[in-house]
């Protein structure tokens, strides 16, 4: 009964936070917990069961394979990140981050096999704090995957396209595919009889010509956008502002209803949530990305995330702790 609970109580916890709002961080820990608490069920119940114990195996093998190799992967993004889109501190995140796990692995190989308590002690806290960092970060991609391939895909007043950098005044790949995403939108909107407008937000950088939703709207424009369906929001530095400032803009047109934000795919969650966090009401969809961006694009995502909803860390922290205790009882 007890081990059950383990299972359900995280379980229902994620159910009921997803129909509340899917825009929850919370509902990404829980999902988390859940699939952590789970596999320690199957498990528990697999050791003397072969028909689960083989395939439960087969994926710790994978997963163990996948944790040595994953440094590995790491620094041959960083590699191509450097190479293609030059060497800034966020381009270096996946090669920074694949430095750190395997300087962490070769300490923790080293420190357990030392006389030293201290030694010993410091190589597993700080593989405890590796996996725990590990578990938030599979607990947020998987939820991010989940929220951008879930939701409403048609029906909306407004869609808010959120601006990236420029190259001088041209649009570049990255900010394309958020407009193209919301040219389908549009399109298949304006075929079901609607009339959404779009609304392009970005301010003009130090580095750009003219300021992004300049350069969006006219991007939209010469794909046949009528201009009276384009609005320009050009005071935007910061996603908050982007997702402010636009709805300012929806509501002094009397557009109060459904309203979706296009970004890129690694991007979505956190602008749901902060969505959330501003109290706007509206949905998310994500365009393609890169594929050699998404690491080092969803490591920022990771990192910003965290750092600005610290409550998650006590959350995700006081579960798994009393799980764990729970299941040496039971064991």
């Amino acid at each position: 009964m007890l081990a059950g609970l383990l299972f359900l109580i995280p379980a229902t916890f994620f159910v009921i936070g997803v129909v509340r709002d899917r825009r929850r961080l919370s509902n990404a820990v829980w999902l988390g917990i859940a699939l952590v608490m789970l596999l320690l069920l199957l498990a528990e119940a697999g050791r003397d069961n072969p028909v689960l114990s083989m395939p439960l195996l087969l994926a710790f093998t994978l997963a163990v394979l996948g944790l040595l190799l994953l440094p590995l992967a790491l620094l041959a993004n960083g590699v191509v990140m450097v190479r293609r889109e030059g060497r800034s501190l966020g381009n270096l995140l996946s090669l920074l981050a694949g430095l750190a796990l395997l300087g962490e692995m070769a300490y923790f190989a080293w420190g357990i096999t030392q006389p030293n308590d201290w030694i010993r002690g410091s190589a597993f806290g700080l593989f405890l704090v590796s996996a725990y960092i590990a578990f938030l970060f599979v607990s947020l991609l998987l939820y991010s995957v989940i929220y951008g391939r879930t939701g409403r895909r048609h029906g909306f007043d407004g869609i808010v396209v959120l601006g990236a950098g420029l190259i001088g005044d041209r649009v570049p790949r990255l900010l394309a595919n958020r407009l193209d995403r919301a040219l389908r939108l549009y399109r298949r909107d304006r075929e079901a009889g609607r009339s959404p407008v779009i609304v392009v937000s970005g301010g003009q950088g130090s580095d750009e010509q003219v300021s992004e939703a300049f350069a969006m709207s006219r991007y939209l424009l010469e794909r046949g956008v009528p201009e009276d369906d384009v609005v320009l929001e050009d005071q935007a530095t910061t996603t908050e502002e982007n997702l402010r400032y636009s709805k300012a803009l929806l509501a002094e047109r009397g557009l109060n209803g459904r309203v979706v934000a296009v970004t890129n795919n690694y991007h979505v969650f956190r602008t749901a949530v902060l969505s959330r966090k501003q109290g706007l009401r509206l949905q998310v969809i994500g365009a393609p990305t890169a594929w050699y961006f998404v690491p080092s694009a969803f490591l920022r995502e990771f990192v910003a995330l965290l750092v600005r909803n610290p409550v998650v860390h006590g959350l995700a922290c006081a579960v798994l702790m009393a799980g764990g205790l729970a299941l040496t009882q039971i064991g």
